[in-house]
Formats: C-alpha cells, sequence, structure tokens
C-alpha cells in the first residue's frame, strides 16, 4: 500500500485499506503473493540482528573498559555503533528484498529477476559492491535511531528488573 503512490498512475492499484489489498492482491495474484519477497526480508532481518548483536556488546566494552566512560555514555555511545553496524549489515540484503518486492513483469509476463540470487548477481555486474550502498546515509539514519531505542529500552528494563530483584 505504501509502494502504490510510488507507481506510474497506470499501475498504481488504489488500494482502499489493507483489507481491500489482501481481498485484491489474492484475486489478481494469488494467495503465494502475500508472501512475495519473505525470503528476503528474513534474511535482511536477520543481517540487521547480526550486525546490531555482534557489535553492541564489543562496544561496550571498547567504551567502559579502554574510554572510561560512564554507563549512560557507555549504551548510549555503544548503542549508536551498534546501530551503524545494523544498517551496514543489512542494507545489501535491504536493497536486493526492494527490488525482489518492486519487480513488476514485462509485456510478456517474464520478471527481471529470477530470485534473491539472481537479483544480487544482476546488480553486482551492472555496478560493483557499492552499488547494494546506494543509499546508506539516509538508510542509516533511519535504522541507527531504532537500534538505538532498543538497546537504551534494554538497558533500562535491566536496570528496573534489578532494582526489584529480578
Amino acid at each position: 500500500m505504501q509502494a502504490d503512490a510510488t507507481l506510474p498512475a497506470a499501475q498504481r492499484r488504489h488500494y482502499k485499506n489493507a483489507f481491500h489489498a489482501l481481498y485484491r492482491i489474492t484475486g489478481d495474484e494469488g494467495v503465494l503473493a502475500l508472501w512475495k519477497g519473505a525470503g528476503p526480508t528474513v534474511v535482511r532481518a536477520m543481517a540487521l540482528n547480526m550486525g546490531m548483536l555482534a557489535s553492541y556488546d564489543q562496544a561496550v566494552e571498547f567504551f567502559k573498559d579502554t574510554m572510561g566512560l560512564t554507563e549512560a555514555t557507555t549504551v548510549v555511545g555503544a548503542s549508536a555503533v551498534s546501530g551503524f553496524f545494523a544498517a551496514a549489515c543489512s542494507l545489501p540484503f535491504d536493497y536486493v528484498k526492494t527490488q525482489i518486492q518492486k519487480m513488476q513483469p514485462d509485456a510478456s509476463g517474464k520478471y527481471a529477476y529470477s530470485g534473491s540470487l539472481d537479483c544480487f548477481v544482476k546488480t553486482f555486474k551492472a555496478g560493483g559492491p557499492f552499488k547494494f550502498y546506494t543509499g546508506f546515509p539516509v538508510y542509516c539514519v533511519r535504522i541507527a535511531p531504532h537500534v538505538m531505542m532498543t538497546w537504551i529500552f534494554l538497558n533500562q528494563i535491566q536496570k528496573f528488573e534489578k532494582s526489584i530483584g529480578l
């Protein structure tokens, strides 16, 4: 529904609400179209969490032990580092996911990519490895605050649990 406004006027679906979208998608494209791009979305989420989880503890250790920062500064700094790495690890997968989800069949009914791997190979051949990082600053500004808030809230929840003896 969000991408509908970005399509050319002739290709817009003009969904009225989520239920209308579900009805139209299943009617026009079949039930399996509801899962179009689900595989790449799962892989993107795994890459994002890998970058997020792998970098946070290392950053906490660096800020606390090496730099001697306070707890609050350590959490904020480590969560910012974690947000950067989450964005850096997940953007290539997000790029492929977006290409898969946006693709439309040509006049003969053929899609541009047969799957994620095909999309990756064709993109790599056409634009090199940096093509996957198109729009990184904007993506980082979108993803990093989410990651930061996750770590900050988790830290506050852990402090609260400790204060009540859990």
